[in-house]
């Protein structure tokens, strides 16, 4: 039941920060004008390399933070704030750092001609928000843990590369107006999960 409970709030975690869906439009929108051929290419590039970012921090993660001597309580509770500052952007629909590109990198990204690496993989599939929750989730675990949250994230990833290659049909399907109360749903979901990790944190460095 634990194990359940585990691999169920790490997929919906990975589902609201990564957001799959909400990939469409803005794929849609850096890709306009492309032909299919390239579209495709750019998602399967794109998504991999995402996930070669994310699946290094989850595999690596926990030796990185034991480097910089950050234990995991305390980068439970900065996760969370983070996390939380997140999902404030998805509801009230106010870009922070995490989600929003700097004014450089919209500059870049009308020079750049392939976006698969700039910005599909980075940030938008492993961003700071997808990276914090990585190593949230697989710091101080169990091999059974780790394995079950990485087969979780390969099945969230997949769904973000079905979702970017059907991209025009989500699209029509559900709108701009479906696409925002869906996100502003999540957000509500992502902060009491990051309100929880902050719980949790405190909780185990206070024991």
């Amino acid at each position: 039941m634990a194990m359940l409970e585990f691999a169920f709030n790490s997929l919906v975690t990975l589902l609201v920060v990564i957001d799959p869906l909400g990939m469409s439009p803005i794929f849609a929108g850096l890709t306009r004008g492309y032909p299919e051929k390239r579209k495709r290419q750019a998602a399967i590039r794109g998504t991999a390399l995402g996930a070669a970012i994310l699946f290094l921090f989850a595999l690596a993660g926990n030796v990185l933070l034991e480097a910089l001597g950050i234990g995991i309580p305390a980068f439970r509770i900065a996760g969370g704030i983070l996390l939380f500052f997140l999902a404030l952007d998805m509801i009230f629909a106010s870009p922070t750092g995490l989600r929003s590109r700097t004014i450089r990198e919209q500059e870049e990204i009308s020079y750049e001609h392939d976006v698969s690496v700039f910005p599909l993989a980075i940030p938008l599939i492993a961003g700071p928000g997808a990276i914090t929750t990585v190593l949230l989730y697989t710091g101080d675990r169990s091999v059974t843990e780790l394995a079950t949250f990485l087969a979780v994230l390969l099945v969230v990833l997949l769904l973000t590369l079905v979702s970017l290659l059907l991209a025009p049909r989500i699209m029509r399907l559900f709108g701009e107006t479906g696409s925002n109360v869906l996100t502003r749903v999540l957000g509500v979901l992502l902060a009491a999960l990051a309100v929880q990790f902050v719980l949790d944190g405190l909780g185990a460095s206070l024991a």
